[in-house]
């Protein structure tokens, strides 16, 4: 891992490699989300009991789903920082915090969106939501414990260990409507056995699925590579980029 890992322990390396990573993810996320989105909103049927309702489904799964894969990532990332001193990992820690925050507020708001009709409330006490909403304060528990020590190493030290400890939480997310009796409805796609949803309205959720995942990837390497910049901006492979020499 370590062997591995070594190369891009080079500011420079890892920047060139993830502006690579980021015009993959970048174009395949939004090419994805398009199609995705018009097909879903578009060209599936109705459900039988939501109605056209169900379509916010469209963007709340995605959402709801890479707000818990981003803090999957955030806590490797901070896991790999700690045992192999990785200097780059606490970066990628912080670029990847802000991101997953707007993802779980926008799976909160959609849910919510979509609890007033359904449900006939915008908010409840619900296992799944109160858990979707720890992760929201995690995310903003990281950012805010990084910012608060002027000794960033420390800063990210603490994070990262909030980062790690805070993954706990995530297999809560995904089970607590098994473990809870709750108002928010059963697992559909992420289901072991057969997904209970038609394949016409499977396909175009499982599309803004990925491609959401891969926004969200392109939109941390975009950051991660400008605090790479930011931070060594004294360094000669930063001056030739910024030179328009490389």
């Amino acid at each position: 891992m370590f062997k591995w890992l070594h190369p891009y322990a080079k500011s420079e390396n890892l920047y060139r490699l993830s502006g690579k990573f980021l015009l993959w993810f970048g174009w395949l996320g939004f090419i994805g989300a398009v199609v995705g989105t018009i097909w879903g909103l578009g060209f599936t049927p109705a459900d039988y009991q939501q109605g056209d309702s169900f379509r916010i489904i469209y963007v709340h799964v995605p959402m709801a789903m890479m707000s818990m894969g981003g803090y999957l990532g955030m806590a490797i990332a901070a896991f790999i920082g700690v045992v192999w001193q990785q200097k780059h990992s606490d970066m990628m820690v912080m670029a990847i915090a802000p991101i997953g925050a707007i993802y779980t507020f926008l799976a909160l708001f959609t849910g919510a969106a979509w609890g007033k009709p359904m449900w006939g409330t915008w908010w409840i006490w619900d296992a799944r939501l109160t858990s979707e909403l720890i992760l929201l304060f995690l995310y903003l528990g990281v950012m805010a414990l990084y910012n608060a020590y002027s000794d960033k190493r420390s800063g990210a030290r603490a994070a990262g260990i909030l980062a790690m400890v805070g993954v706990i939480n995530l297999p809560i997310i995904h089970y607590s409507v098994e473990w809870w009796n709750t108002l928010h409805q059963g697992a559909t796609i992420t289901k072991f056995a057969k997904p209970s949803m038609d394949t016409s309205m499977l396909w175009p959720l499982l599309i803004n699925v990925l491609a959401f995942g891969l926004l969200l990837g392109a939109l941390a390497l975009m950051r991660l590579r400008n605090d790479l910049l930011r931070t060594e901006g004294h360094r000669p492979w930063v001056q030739k980029i910024v030179e328009g020499e490389n």
